[in-house]
């Protein structure tokens, strides 16, 4: 059989920090996500869809919203499984409750195990909700084994940890225990690939899409095959933008051309931040900057922590540590071709800046 897994959509987020115009744009592309994302399975026939939790950012949701997500789930042609999470957990009266979902649509409303047979598939499901916004109660493996079905899927947001956690702790331990063929999991925001414990393999696929500077990178969901002998599952990425976190030492090298080669060629679309550092040869305008770089990227914000440039030769020879370690490079410069005398004058500047306690 064929799944997609996704999960941690969060829709209607604040998207803090971007002007109102920018972050209603973002809103707008997460709720599309959900109809392309459709629109994919149906392309790659996919069988069943888990999604794992945390598709709303709170579980006071937009009824449009909630409305919006409906009709698309209904346009696909498989089975849905979802699990409500932390932040968008199942109560009498939420956002879930307050909707008609499509019949293809299974939405796990217990903090107890419920399992859902799919004899066309030769498969199971077993999934669990939250019902409040803590999960202090460990994951129990055993009830979550999903009976005798030749491919055992589960469906649960938590936190995969061997402590506690208020977001359902999940030990790996627990979900050995668990003998299912895969485990679909939500919480964390970055897919770190299929793991194992025991027999049974589980993934977190990371958010959809990412939501700020601590989710930097390419944001999608898993997809693959799945038998009762292997699970073999790939990311795809998925969202339109990204976010970019980077650093551009802008030593010897003009500003501008130092933030372009610092990002992705391919950031069009992308929020990036990037913080300047090295040493300036002349004063520039940090807002001059940005509109010269203007179109670059969907948004951009510098930041400035350049220092002015030194010569770096210039206590060289005097009593000191510095002295005598500027004295040894400058006679092995003075001899140098020049692209040795470049790597000889970056050393100095890592040295004292090592020396001054300083980050380069």
């Amino acid at each position: 059989m064929r799944i997609l897994h996704a999960a941690d959509l969060h829709l209607d987020s604040a998207f803090a920090g971007l002007a109102e115009e920018k972050a209603a744009l973002l809103r707008q592309e997460s709720r599309d996500i959900l109809r392309r994302m459709v629109d994919w399975a149906n392309d790659h026939a996919v069988d069943v869809m888990l999604l794992s939790g945390d598709l709303f950012d709170s579980d006071r949701m937009y009824s449009q919203t909630a409305r919006t997500l409906a009709q698309a789930l209904a346009r696909f042609r498989g089975r849905i499984f979802l699990s409500p999470g932390n932040h968008d957990f199942y109560a009498p009266g939420s956002g879930y409750d307050a909707v008609d979902w499509p019949e293809n649509v299974h939405i796990f409303t217990s903090r107890r195990p419920q399992t859902v047979l799919l004899r066309s598939l030769n498969a199971s499901v077993t999934g669990a909700a939250f019902t409040s916004a803590e999960e202090w109660e460990p994951f129990d493996g055993a009830s979550f084994s999903g009976g005798d079905a030749p491919i055992r899927l589960g469906v649960l947001h938590g936190e995969v940890t061997r402590g506690e956690s208020k977001y359902r702790a999940i030990p790996p331990a627990e979900i050995e225990k668990t003998n299912l063929t895969y485990l679909a999991l939500g919480h964390v925001h970055r897919c770190a690939g299929v793991q194992r414990a025991g027999n049974t393999a589980y993934a977190y696929p990371g958010c959809l899409p990412g939501r700020g500077f601590d989710e930097t990178g390419d944001k999608g969901f898993l997809y693959g095959e799945i038998t009762p002998e292997k699970v073999e599952l790939e990311f795809i990425p998925f969202a339109p933008r990204r976010y970019q976190s980077v650093t551009a030492d802008i030593t010897d090298r003009d500003p501008a051309d130092a933030v372009r080669q610092a990002l992705d060629p391919d950031c069009g679309q992308d929020i990036c931040r990037v913080l300047l550092t090295g040493s300036r040869r002349e004063n520039f305008s940090l807002s001059a900057l940005t509109s010269e770089l203007s179109g670059l990227c969907a948004a951009l914000e510098l930041t400035d922590e350049t220092y002015p440039e030194e010569d770096v030769w210039a206590r060289c020879g005097e009593d000191s540590l510095r002295g005598l370690f500027l004295q040894n490079l400058r006679a092995r410069y003075d001899g140098a071709d020049e692209g040795e005398k470049r790597q000889l004058l970056q050393a100095a500047r890592f040295g004292l800046a090592a020396l001054d306690n300083r980050d380069l």
